[in-house]
């Protein structure tokens, strides 16, 4: 029998089981999908932990990469045998094998290994609506990225550095910081010797930053504000340090009549036009050399607990894979 990592109650990583699990067959629209790989993300985490609310029992997990092995009836677009890759819908991707809606799965292409694409598909979707769609960056804006050194930030540090932007970057410790830079980081910030907000101001003669992409929350909320331009806009899209506490919306205009967002790729991608449109941008950039996915943490599937306590506990860097 099949096994997966369920949950019956959220809560710290202990709640975590690895079970048997029944699988069945894939009914209207949907696929069957055996797991070569699966991707863990904080997104997991405020699942588990109970940030985000989850009808219970659940599976966990939110991306992988596999092989169809059955479809059911009204699916075209995947048949079996396909290579498939994908991210969000219902949790359940820490499984070694699942049915889901097949409306999620995108061809994967010949080139990219199944360790990548689990890898890179939400972390690197993220990254996709953040610098294309949320604030588009152009060749000569300067950005301020938070969490540089994690699996969206050195995506996105790579990307920035592609599109001609200059990058400045916080981590948690120097040799983050140097990760950073050797993926395309003009500038990085170590945050726990460093005040970020009077080192961005002084790296802009006092002007600050166009946009600031904020995966922290809680604990960087108030100074990202402060990085900064008059207009500026600011992205916030993970709560890795604590959700970001109520705030007064007049603070926005005392600081500069600033523009705030907090989006998600669920929305983003909600559609399948636009989720094939984000994952061939994606496939794209990682095709070109522009944007290397680096694997740098895998562990056995069973052992997801203690993945997500290394993830917790900032001892990972890049992406961490899960393998069945």
């Amino acid at each position: 029998m099949p096994k997966a990592i369920r949950i019956q109650q959220q809560g710290g990583p202990e709640v975590l089981k690895w079970e048997d699990v029944q699988v069945g067959d894939p009914g209207q629209g949907e696929a069957r999908v055996r797991h070569k790989a699966c991707g863990l993300n904080f997104l997991d985490v405020y699942q588990r932990g109970g940030l985000y609310k989850l009808a219970l029992p659940s599976g966990m997990g939110n991306e992988a990469s596999g092989v169809v092995e059955a479809v059911g009836a009204g699916v075209s677009h995947v048949k079996v045998g396909d290579r498939v890759a994908y991210s969000g819908g219902a949790p359940g991707a820490y499984s070694e094998v699942r049915v889901m809606p097949a409306e999620r799965l995108v061809d994967l292409r010949e080139k990219i290994s199944f360790e990548t694409a689990a890898a890179m598909m939400l972390k690197g979707m993220t990254a996709q609506y953040l610098l294309r769609r949320t604030y588009k960056v152009q060749s000569g804006d300067t950005v301020l990225l938070h969490a540089a050194a994690g699996g969206v930030g050195l995506i996105a540090c790579q990307w920035l550095k592609a599109l001609g932007a200059t990058v400045i970057a916080t981590a948690g410790s120097e040799e983050k910081c140097a990760l950073a830079k050797a993926h395309g980081a003009d500038h990085c910030i170590n945050y726990r010797n460093e005040n970020f907000v009077e080192r961005v101001k002084a790296l802009t003669g006092g002007k600050g930053v166009r946009v600031v992409y904020d995966s922290v929350g809680k604990d960087t909320f108030t100074g990202s504000l402060d990085c900064l331009q008059p207009r500026g806009l600011m992205v916030s899209f993970g709560n890795s340090s604590g959700a970001v506490p109520p705030f007064e919306l007049a603070l926005l205009q005392q600081k500069g009549s600033l523009y705030i967002t907090r989006p998600t790729l669920v929305s983003y991608t909600s559609k399948r036009e636009d989720l094939l449109a984000t994952a061939n941008d994606l496939f794209d950039v990682v095709l070109s050399g522009k944007v290397k996915i680096e694997v740098n943490h895998r562990y056995p599937l069973k052992d997801a607990a203690q993945a997500q306590r290394d993830l917790e506990a900032r001892k990972t860097t890049g992406s961490t894979i899960l393998i069945p």
